[in-house]
């Protein structure tokens, strides 16, 4: 099985638990993990999140309550990976710097979104499918493009969704 050394909330659910690789990761309640996810080492997902199929949550990660990801998000930890040192040798885990990347409670992650490393996605931030975020995104921000520049904010837009949701 592929889901190893980690912290689970007993009620979590994987609906295809052979189809994610889990490995020393934390995953809170009521979580849903869904078919393709990696969620590495060392990676926090809070609760009541949504992880949607595809996405790959690395070592550093650090993923607060309610937050929502959408299919193949990918996150980034190094910001100058490479496969060797300088002399041509491999990288070992003594030759590069994991920094960590923080999503703040109900932030929402489009598809394909690609999220840089060392940066906080902000409370309740939306980012925009496909969207490469490379710098901190405040809280209640929406973020689209290449790279994530900020186009409005979540609650001017709350209201005008809950009319047409609710009529």
């Amino acid at each position: 099985m592929p889901i190893k050394n980690c912290d689970l909330a007993d009620d979590i659910r994987i609906p295809q638990p052979d189809l994610v690789n889990l490995f020393g990761c934390r995953v809170g309640s009521r979580t849903m993990v869904g078919p393709f996810v990696e969620i590495q080492a060392g990676c926090e997902v809070g609760a009541k999140c949504k992880i949607s199929s595809h996405s790959f949550l690395c070592e550093g990660v650090r993923i607060e309550d309610e937050v929502f990801v959408g299919h193949g998000v990918m996150f980034t930890n190094d910001m100058f990976p490479a496969s060797t040192t300088t002399d041509g040798t491999l990288k070992g885990p003594e030759d590069w710097t994991c920094l960590p990347t923080l999503v703040r409670k109900g932030a929402a992650l489009g598809s394909n979104a690609t999220i840089l490393c060392g940066i906080v996605i902000g409370v309740r931030a939306l980012v925009g499918a496909g969207s490469v975020v490379t710098q901190d995104v405040p809280d209640y921000a929406i973020v689209a493009g290449v790279p994530a520049r900020v186009i409005g904010d979540i609650r001017n837009r709350e209201p005008e969704l809950s009319k047409r949701v609710l009529s």
